[in-house]
């Protein structure tokens, strides 16, 4: 493996959570407060939800690591397709309750004395449901109803779901969820990193253990893995462990934009996973005929050469084309001075001054759109320097 080619004491881009790698990106931090109010309330629901690779399981690993056992106890499933029945046992389970009849009420019952026991030794319990957008609309009504278990006044259960965005919609939108949306006390939903954040997310998961530099990356490969990732962070895991492995069996200690393509060449072959790339928008070649205003591309250093070639290339187009434009104007001028031979001569050389004067607007107007693209570039990338 590539650790004890750099020297590292651990897997840096594992795929699996764990909360020493947790890393506290805006939408993360965002998450976190609405979980620590969420739960500083007691009751209810908190709804997190993200796409996949998000990092849900991960903020949610790092969250149990900072619960205090002796003041709450909490307990997590991961379900699949579940009615409520089965719900039921899977949350008995879960808690550690061991229930003597395989019925829904006697599952019921234990875990209801379980949560008055805690509840009477200072403890508050919270269940955690992973993968909600599996359960059926049944599941869900019976958690509704387990957030009904009190103790006087005092609620005995709250329950954190996380799910897939679908999940946000059938909870905001299914009519027959009215009652459990009434109790959702906070909701969050997890967005992709911004390009910002992802080479500090890089670096930070290689300190967590022990990088010192090496390999080093070059500037451009974060730029790059950002737009072939989304932001997202398992797939940023999932190009930077191929990346290391390439580097240790070639022995590279620097991570350049070459190694990324091929990277990506090869995830893009062997289907691993989905990458966001975008298609580039083809050069018009020099020819007199002018193209259909060109479609919004992304603006890396490649695009930018095409960027001035074009510029370059429009300008002398509009050299020419200002040219023809004065030579048939004087022309025009020549003609009309002397007698007019004849209308159908007359309405030819109207039509192609007309002819130029309209390819002449649809180069200004392509040029107008060429330039506002380089300073939205220009912009974004200042905008970027100043948040780094």
């Amino acid at each position: 493996m590539f650790n004890d080619f750099y020297g590292l004491s651990g897997r840096p881009f594992q795929l699996t959570p764990d909360p020493t790698f947790y890393f506290e990106s805006l939408t993360h931090r965002k998450a976190l407060s609405y979980l620590s109010y969420g739960l500083a309330q007691g009751e209810g629901f908190v709804v997190i939800t993200g796409e996949v690779g998000a990092g849900k399981s991960t903020l949610v690993a790092h969250l149990m690591a900072t619960i205090d056992p002796a003041r709450l106890t909490a307990a997590q499933i991961v379900t699949s397709k579940l009615d409520g029945e089965e719900l039921v046992h899977v949350v008995a389970q879960a808690f550690g309750l061991i229930v003597d009849g395989h019925d829904k009420a006697s599952a019921l019952g234990a875990i209801e004395a379980f949560l008055h026991d805690e509840a009477r030794a200072g403890r508050r319990c919270l269940l955690v449901v992973d993968e909600s957008q599996n359960l059926e609309l049944e599941a869900l009504e019976e958690l509704r109803m387990l957030s009904n278990f009190q103790l006087g006044a005092h609620p005995l259960l709250q329950t954190l779901l996380l799910g897939q965005p679908e999940f946000r919609d059938t909870i905001q939108d299914h009519p027959q969820l009215e009652q459990l949306r009434q109790r959702v006390i906070a909701a969050h939903h997890l967005e992709a990193m911004e390009l910002g954040e992802v080479q500090a997310y890089i670096e930070h998961r290689l300190k967590c253990v022990g990088w010192v530099g090496n390999p080093q990356f070059d500037q451009g490969v974060f730029t790059e893995l950002f737009e072939a990732s989304g932001g997202v962070p398992r797939r940023i895991n999932q190009i930077c462990n191929r990346l290391m492995m390439l580097g240790a069996v070639d022995q590279r200690s620097r991570i350049d934009r070459a190694m990324l393509s091929q990277v990506l060449d090869e995830l893009e072959l062997d289907g691993t996973m989905q990458l966001k790339k975008i298609a580039p928008q083809p050069v018009a070649a020099a020819a007199p005929e002018l193209v259909a205003a060109p479609q919004p591309v992304a603006v890396d250093g490649v695009a930018m050469a095409q960027l001035e070639a074009l510029l370059a290339e429009r300008d002398a187009q509009i050299a020419e084309l200002q040219q023809a434009v004065i030579e048939l104007a004087n022309e025009r001028d020549a003609d009309l001075a002397r007698p007019v031979q004849s209308d159908e001569g007359l309405a030819a050389l109207e039509a192609k001054f007309a002819g130029l004067e309209a390819k002449m607007l649809e180069q200004e107007r392509t040029i107008r759109h060429t330039l506002t693209m380089l300073i939205e570039w220009i912009e974004a990338e200042d905008a970027n320097r100043a948040a780094a």
